[in-house]
């Protein structure tokens, strides 16, 4: 007889439920015919009755079964009838494909945003409307009528804005680029999601910082890319672990977010970064530096990105307009070898024909406008005040129980806890005092790490969110107050 699999990825209920379904549809229970007891066939199988009631009521949900006091549990006889018609077994379906879903962690915790909209939010990659320059995008919007036609454009994107690029990342990042090797994208992660779809194979290794954004990034496994850690120490990654993760592994590529890394903050260090190009070069591999936070230094001149330093073009260099600006735009962008750009400039045209157009060219008239560095000032003026408010109360509040490095630019602060503490128990927690924040094991590391985002609550709510999650934790710890 057959009997679930216990060690399976897949809960013990589905199995039962599956594998009724495939009875009823070999027509070994017929339309009408009784279905074992919920008892009976729990003992059969060695189950909990718990089990075959989830089971039992997953068919029910689908119409496949009925279930009627005094008269027992039925196949049903309207679904199936003469013929048997089946409903798409869709739990199945959404469970396959090679798309991998986001992480529980970050399911659980876009669920909660979108069910309490109270929740103090330091989880949100994103700046928050008190600091975003909305009344500048506001102003240009107005000011620019989009009445020409609207049409299908250039797969590598908006001209403009691309030309317009040219200049920016001259200025403000030392990179000497063209229009042509530039690829505009809806963000950081459609880029990575194009590298790692069109330029590398299934089996491939690479190597990623540890800890890093991109664990939280299930692209990666979708791909079927093998992921190998590079530890990230106070002066960022070790470029002799590259050489030795290519001797053991033969790595491909190295993904790297050298500038106020997410989530520590770090700074890749100078010496470092030179030493990181000429392993690369020597090895002959690639590297895409994500460097989305550079220009929120909160001190002098920002860090120069390694593409700066790229006289060979070693590096594919992705930046954003939403960290500096909006995140609603959706507009990011790729500076790569000309070869590149095409060859992902072909893949996003298969898959939605180029981004609209309208965004693109308010992202173009904010990049030439006269708002752009007193923005940034103001922004990182606004990032530094919310950041020392958070470090302030943390300080006072979990001085024995939480330790931190204070970043100099970027939007995140990292905490490690110092008592061993449950992921899953202290997250449920501060959800339920009202905050909300990422667990550290969503970016490869151990329990016990917290990132917090400080972008995105208002300045006032700084303190309130950080007092729930000092109580929150303290809950979670036995400790009081």
């Amino acid at each position: 007889m057959w009997k679930p699999i216990r060690n399976s990825n897949q809960p013990l209920y589905q199995q039962i439920a599956d594998d009724i379904e495939r009875r009823i549809s070999y027509g070994e229970f017929p339309p009408g015919s009784l279905l074992p007891s919920e008892r009976k066939l729990a003992e059969q199988l060695g189950v909990n009755r718990s089990t075959v009631i989830l089971a039992y009521a997953e068919l029910r949900a689908l119409g496949i079964i009925e279930s009627r006091t005094g008269s027992g549990t039925r196949v049903s006889k309207y679904k199936w009838g003469a013929t048997p018609k089946h409903t798409p077994n869709w739990h199945r379906y959404v469970e396959g494909g090679s798309f991998l879903p986001n992480l529980p962690f970050l399911r659980r915790i876009r669920e909660a945003l979108q069910k309490d909209k109270t929740l103090i939010d330091f989880a949100s990659g994103e700046l928050g409307a008190d600091i975003s320059p909305v009344e500048e995008i506001n102003t240009l919007i107005d000011e620019n009528h989009y009445t020409e036609y609207l049409g299908y454009d250039n797969p590598q994107g908006f001209v403009p804005l691309r030309e317009i690029l040219v200049a920016y990342l001259d200025q403000y990042r030392g990179i000497q680029t063209t229009e042509s090797s530039i690829l505009i994208t809806s963000g950081s992660q459609q880029s990575l999601y194009l590298i790692t779809q069109c330029l590398l194979t299934p089996g491939d290794a690479v190597a990623i910082e540890d800890p890093s954004y991109c664990y939280s990034l299930p692209m990666f496994q979708s791909a079927g890319l093998r992921l190998f850690r590079l530890p990230v120490d106070d002066k960022g990654v070790r470029p002799k672990d590259v050489r030795t993760l290519y001797k053991k592994h033969r790595i491909k590529m190295i993904f790297i977010n050298p500038n106020y890394h997410n989530p520590t903050g770090t700074v890749l260090d100078e010496k470092r970064r030179m030493e990181l190009l000429d392993v690369a070069s020597e090895l002959g591999l690639p590297i895409v530096e994500d460097d989305p936070y550079s220009l929120t230094a909160y001190h002098g001149t920002p860090p120069m990105p390694l593409k700066a330093n790229d006289s060979i073009g070693s590096v594919i260099y992705i930046g954003s307009f939403s960290k500096i600006a909006a995140s609603g735009l959706r507009v990011g962008w790729m500076v790569a070898p000309h070869s590149v750009v095409e060859r992902l400039a072909d893949a996003r045209q298969q898959m939605d024909f180029g981004l609209s157009v309208v965004p693109q060219k308010v992202a173009a008239q904010f990049l030439r406008s006269s708002y752009v560095q007193p923005h940034l000032e103001r922004l990182r003026t606004d990032l530094l005040y919310k950041r020392d408010l958070l470090i302030e109360t943390l300080q006072k509040e979990l001085p024995d129980l939480v330790s931190f490095s204070i970043p100099q630019g970027g939007l995140h602060l990292w905490c490690k806890i110092a008592p061993e503490v449950n992921d899953h128990k202290l997250l449920e927690e501060a959800i339920r005092n009202g905050v909300i924040f990422v667990p550290g094991s969503v970016y490869g590391s151990d329990s016990g790490y917290v990132r917090f985002t400080y972008a995105r609550p208002k300045a006032e709510e700084i303190v309130a969110g950080t007092l729930k999650f000092a109580s929150s934790l303290r809950g979670v710890l036995g400790q009081s107050s």
